[in-house]
């Protein structure tokens, strides 16, 4: 039997976005892993092909690459269409993009807040709005990347922070609607992660020791847990040890 067969997920389809890179792209490697056929959905393009061959290659499943900036509404349409059109349907769809810049509130730019506002709340709305459908239909998971900033006030970066809570209220709200479908709605919310963000100029992937927060895989592995329940499980799931964080 071969490692899609034998996947906790073979037969399903699962749609990551901001597949790129950090938590995405492990996601994406972890739910091929599973068994999933993916889709992948990012802006850069190179990078999602990439990782479509690692994985098709690795554990012999589909894999479809779809260009899709999430701040536009019929982009987000057609990419939720172009994975519903998957000869198993849609299953699983994990709500990862997420973009941080700027830091303090008087030197934040205009345009790093509506970046941020566009990407981490108005993605968000778009690609839920969309994926319902397909996920009542196959009994499927919704699954969010929050933040530890959505639960805790950040002065570090109280825009990006205030992005996180309202995603955290969102999918809660969400799941609350949907209540009596059958379809899973949850949310993870990984620590300070090592992604290709910068902040004032330092990468975060070089801003803390080993062990203080979350690694990609590691927010990838809860992902992926979460996928693998039935539609009445898991409704939030977190991951950091505040002790060990010390630039919060």
């Amino acid at each position: 039997m071969d490692d899609r067969a034998s996947g906790a997920l073979a037969g399903m389809t699962a749609l990551v976005t901001g597949a790129s890179s950090g938590i995405g792209r492990e996601t994406v490697r972890t739910l091929a892993g599973d068994g999933a056929d993916v889709v992948l959905a990012a802006r850069r393009e190179e990078r999602l092909e990439a990782i479509a061959t690692e994985v098709t290659d690795a554990y012999d499943v589909r894999a479809e690459v779809v260009p899709t900036d999430v701040t536009d509404p019929d982009a987000v349409g057609a990419l939720v269409d172009a994975a519903r059109e998957r000869p198993d349907g849609l299953d699983v769809v994990v709500a990862n993009a997420g973009v941080a810049a700027g830091s303090d509130i008087e030197t934040m730019s205009d345009e790093d807040y509506r970046r941020m506002m566009a990407v981490n709340t108005d993605g968000v709305f778009y690609l839920t709005r969309a994926a319902l459908p397909a996920l009542r239909e196959s009994g499927g998971h919704l699954v969010y990347v929050g933040s530890f900033a959505g639960k805790y006030p950040r002065p570090y970066n109280p825009v990006y922070a205030a992005t996180k809570w309202w995603v955290r209220g969102f999918a809660k709200s969400v799941s609350a609607q949907v209540g009596d479908d059958d379809l899973g709605v949850s949310i993870v919310n990984p620590a300070a992660v090592r992604t290709e963000f910068e902040v004032d100029g330092k990468s975060m992937a070089d801003r803390y020791a080993p062990g203080e927060v979350v690694d990609p895989a590691e927010g990838a592995d809860a992902v992926a847990f979460v996928a693998r329940q039935s539609p009445s499980m898991v409704h939030e799931l977190d991951l950091y040890d505040r002790d060990k964080l010390t630039g919060f």
